[in-house]
């Protein structure tokens, strides 16, 4: 497997935040999801071989290697699961949480925060998510709007293109950022020792991603970012995708065709003047939809990204100063 050092060295829900009333009249709203029941959430632990492991619970998948004197660790979940997510790494190592790395912004993946730093963690990200943690953020689908982060939530420690970070007992831990991609701030994490890779929500095995428009998502970049990803791995590599069951290249490869077949698509209604609602109606991934759509909101809400990644303004590089 080719290392970030050697790919990415010798070289990881752009634009402003876009408010529902700033869409046209015409375009379809988005419903806010139900509020979520942690009660009777399972964290499951599955071990990838090499002393680094993958927890699913509810939100983001998680990734924990275990050093020689501490644990590294992937993403957060949600702040009311982190006595069960405590208690799931304490099954694997009794040694203390020494980082935590976000890869992106959004609550499912950095909700535990304030609670891991203050039990001494290092909480490791992109420049651009301490940004959007710190100013808060609106979602362009439903124009919801969060609340900016308490200080203790936010990244201790932040990168802008890549960094290895030297963890004891283990090669160097190596994070890239694929420029707009899922937002403007993703991160994967390349565990090379083990031949793993955490790939955030570039990757959701098994259906649709979001691609967060209004903060620097970009179906462009989401293509570009797995392409990364296809480089960095090879057949026996582990990959933990941001949501869904573990997974392999070959099903990347399988994901990566899907995005690029929406966004072609999708480019050609662009260039034909169609309006959001005009592509919503068409349905032009109903042959996708039968692998990739959960249900026919999901169906829906990718039209939008992938329409608004290309309808809009490109995003630039939107690292905060």
């Amino acid at each position: 497997m080719k290392s970030v050092a050697a790919v990415a060295f010798a070289a990881v829900i752009g634009l402003a935040d876009v408010a529902a009333a700033q869409q046209p009249a015409s375009a379809p709203t988005t419903p806010a999801p139900p509020p979520r029941d942690f009660s009777k959430t399972v964290i499951k632990t599955t071990d990838l071989g090499g002393n680094t492991y993958m927890l699913e619970g509810e939100g983001g998948n998680i990734t924990v290697a275990v050093g020689s004197d501490g644990i590294f660790m992937v993403d957060s979940q949600f702040a009311p699961l982190h006595d069960r997510i405590k208690a799931a790494v304490a099954n694997i190592s009794k040694l203390p949480i020494k980082f935590l790395v976000n890869t992106h912004f959004h609550g499912d993946h950095t909700g535990g925060n304030a609670l891991f730093h203050k039990d001494g963690a290092v909480i490791v990200a992109h420049l651009n998510v301490r940004k959007r943690l710190a100013a808060g953020t609106t979602n362009g689908l439903t124009g919801i709007k969060t609340p900016p982060a308490e200080p203790d939530a936010l990244p201790t420690k932040t990168y802008t293109k890549q960094i290895a970070i030297p963890f004891k007992g283990r090669h160097p831990i190596f994070l890239g950022h694929p420029e707009n991609a899922h937002t403007d701030g993703d991160t994967y994490v390349q565990f090379t020792d083990a031949n793993v890779l955490a790939a955030g929500d570039v990757f959701n095995n098994g259906h649709y991603p979001n691609i967060d428009f209004a903060n620097g998502g970009n179906i462009n970049g989401m293509i570009a970012g797995v392409e990364t990803y296809l480089r960095l791995t090879d057949d026996k590599t582990k990959i933990v995708p941001g949501h869904g069951p573990l997974t392999s290249k070959a099903d990347l490869k399988t994901y990566l065709t899907m995005l690029t077949t929406a966004r072609d698509r999708m480019a050609a209604l662009v260039k034909a003047g169609k309006s959001e609602a005009d592509v919503v109606a068409a349905k032009p991934f109903a042959d996708l939809d039968k692998t990739w759509a959960a249900s026919d909101q999901a169906s829906t809400n990718f039209i939008r990204v992938v329409y608004h990644s290309l309808a809009a303004k490109p995003p630039g590089k939107t690292v905060a100063r």
